[in-house]
């Protein structure tokens, strides 16, 4: 049996690292002609990764909303450091949850060492 927080806090985290990934690769790609910046939907990402066969737009997209430079880029890499520290910060919020709760879990399996 497993317990639904485990399931959804892993997700969080998988889809956290993805997104981590495809930051990553913007951000190594700005100097690259013509390359687009990509991103995900999270929460359509999250459902996806929760099994939700009603999920659309769960993989990488282009960034609509980026300016085009001159070599055809689009990478703004104030825009992608932004991204990168948001991302970052809720995947360790994520974490630290994930942690807190199974450490509270066990804690309240354990047996009472007073007896009472």
């Amino acid at each position: 049996m497993q317990i639904g927080f485990l399931d959804f806090y892993g997700g969080v985290l998988n889809v956290r690292q993805d997104r981590s990934e495809l930051i990553a690769n913007n951000i190594a790609n700005a100097d690259t002609p013509n390359f687009k910046a990509v991103d995900l939907n999270f929460s359509s990402a999250l459902a996806a990764q929760l099994g939700d066969p009603s999920a659309t737009d769960a993989g990488p997209q282009y960034r609509a909303d980026a300016t085009v430079g001159l070599n055809g880029n689009d990478v703004s890499l104030d825009a992608e450091r932004v991204e990168s520290a948001d991302n970052g910060e809720a995947m360790e919020a994520a974490a630290t949850f994930l942690h807190q709760s199974t450490a509270d879990l066990v804690m309240a399996l354990r047996p009472n060492p007073s007896g009472i």
